[in-house]
């Protein structure tokens, strides 16, 4: 099941994102930021938020929204699927609502960026798997030797 974020999720929204040891703490930082943006200022359309439960346990959260000054084009901002939950077809069913609602809304485009790191590897063949085409990379965007790597995927 898929549904928007609420407080009581936070907690284990938070667990997962550590438990997946892929984000750094300044990212996990970031993570929190946006949630609690989202969850402190529900009139906010900066980021929206859904979990996705198993078992009435939540397995994954995805944080997307608008992108300022363009029509109909989105970022997805954080992706994550406990571990526990990997290899179960969240993760697509994930990106397959953020499709279907970013279709809901007229919208034409999902602008994803992630790291050239080893460790996002999987992240990355994940996108590829789902349809995401790669269309830049900045060189040492992050750090010397850390690409920011840039995928889109069309909706219409």
């Amino acid at each position: 099941m898929i549904r928007k974020m609420n407080k009581n999720d936070k907690a284990a929204v938070m667990t997962l994102i550590r438990e997946t040891d892929v984000f750094t703490q300044p990212e996990v930082t970031v993570a929190e930021e946006l949630i609690d943006r989202y969850l402190d200022s529900p009139n906010q359309k900066d980021y929206l938020i859904v979990v996705i439960e198993e078992n009435n346990t939540v397995a994954g959260y995805l944080c997307y929204g608008p992108t300022d000054l363009t029509e109909g084009t989105y970022d997805l901002y954080w992706m994550a699927v406990h571990p526990d939950f990997q290899g179960r077809g969240l993760g697509k069913k994930l990106v397959e609502w953020l499709v279907n609602a970013i279709e809901n809304e007229n919208g034409r485009l999902i602008i994803i960026e992630t790291s050239s790191q080893h460790k996002y590897e999987a992240t990355r063949l994940f996108y590829a798997r789902s349809g995401c085409e790669e269309v830049a990379r900045i060189p040492d965007f992050y750090k010397v030797g850390d690409d920011r790597v840039i995928y889109i995927k069309k909706i219409k």
